[in-house]
C-alpha cells in the first residue's frame, strides 16, 4: 500500500456470464480501506481495455494475446444448447452433436466457442448478438450453443437448455497487464482468486481483517475477567487457593507435625 492518505482503488473489469461477487467479499474483508470497481465488458473489449490501462485486472474469457496480457486460468465451463422448453431435446439430460444435425444453428457474431465445424445447419444471417439469438430461439428460428453461465443471464421462461457433449468450451481467466513487477493490488487479487489466506507472504497489499464491535466487546470482557482474577485472595480459613492443605503447612504433610507420628494424648 501506498503511503498516500488517500487509498488506491482497484478497477476489476469482467465479461457477461462472469459471477466476481466471492471473491469482491473478500476483498472488502481483507482492504476495507481500497475500493473496487466493477467495469463490465463485453467479452471481445476486455483484452483491450486491459491492454490500455482501463482496468487493472479483469475476469475474461480465453485466449488472450500472452504477449500483452499475463493469466492464470481460473475454471472451464460446460457448453449447453438453448432450446424451446417443448423442444424433443428436453426428454434426454445430455445432447450429442449428431443430435442436433438436423437443426439450425444460429452462431452470433459473439460467439465464444472455438469451433471447428460449426454442427447442424447455418442461419440465412448470424445474429449480431448472443442476446439477439436468443430470441430467434424464443421464436422457434433455431438453437444456440453458449457457456452454461450465458445460458442462465439470459434466462427466459420459455427456453431451457441441455449439456452437449464433445463441443467446445470456454475457459475464464484471471488477466493483467504484463509488467515487472506485479502491482502490489493485483497480486492481492491473485491471492485471493488462488486461496490464499490473509497471511501469506504472496500478499503484500493486506492488512489484517477488522473485528467485528461483538468481538471488540468479547476482548474487552475477556481481559477484564482475567486482570480481575490476577489479584485473587486466599481463601476463608487459612488455605490458600489452588491447594489441598493450610497455609504453612509443610509440604506431604498436615499442620503440626514435625517428622514422626504424633501419638493420641494420654487421658489424665
Amino acid at each position: 500500500m501506498t503511503g498516500s492518505d488517500t487509498p488506491s482503488s482497484f478497477r476489476l473489469a469482467y465479461v457477461p456470464g462472469v459471477t466476481p461477487t466471492k471473491w469482491v467479499r473478500v476483498w472488502h474483508e481483507r482492504l476495507p480501506g481500497t475500493p473496487l470497481e466493477l467495469v463490465q465488458v463485453p467479452a471481445a473489449e476486455a483484452s483491450p481495455l486491459l491492454a490500455s490501462g482501463g482496468a487493472e485486472a479483469g475476469l475474461v474469457r480465453l485466449p488472450v494475446d500472452r504477449d500483452v496480457l499475463s493469466a492464470i486460468p481460473l475454471y472451464t465451463e460446460t457448453t449447453v444448447v438453448v432450446i424451446p422448453k417443448d423442444h424433443a431435446a428436453t426428454a434426454a439430460e445430455e445432447v450429442t452433436l449428431p443430435d442436433l444435425a438436423d437443426e439450425i444453428v444460429l452462431h452470433p457474431l459473439d460467439d465464444l466457442l472455438a469451433w471447428e465445424t460449426l454442427p447442424g445447419r447455418p442461419a440465412i444471417e448470424r445474429p449480431a448478438s448472443t442476446a439477439d439469438a436468443i430470441e430467434l430461439v424464443a421464436a422457434g428460428v433455431g438453437v444456440l450453443l453458449v457457456p452454461q453461465s450465458l445460458a442462465r443471464l439470459h434466462h427466459r421462461k420459455d427456453l431451457t437448455y441441455r449439456p452437449v457433449l464433445e463441443a467446445p468450451e470456454s475457459r475464464v481467466a484471471l488477466a493483467w497487464p504484463q509488467e515487472e513487477p506485479t502491482p502490489d493490488l493485483v497480486e492481492e487479487f491473485i491471492g485471493i482468486v488462488r486461496g490464499r489466506t490473509v497471511n501469506s507472504t504472496r500478499g503484500r497489499a493486506a492488512t489484517p481483517p477488522q473485528p467485528s464491535a461483538k468481538e471488540k466487546a468479547k476482548a474487552k470482557a475477556k481481559r477484564a475477567g482475567t486482570a480481575a482474577g490476577s489479584g485473587r485472595k486466599p481463601a476463608p480459613g487459612g488455605k490458600q487457593a489452588g491447594t489441598g492443605r493450610r497455609a504453612g503447612a509443610p509440604k506431604g504433610g498436615r499442620a503440626g507435625q514435625s517428622g514422626g507420628k504424633r501419638g493420641k494424648p494420654r487421658g489424665r
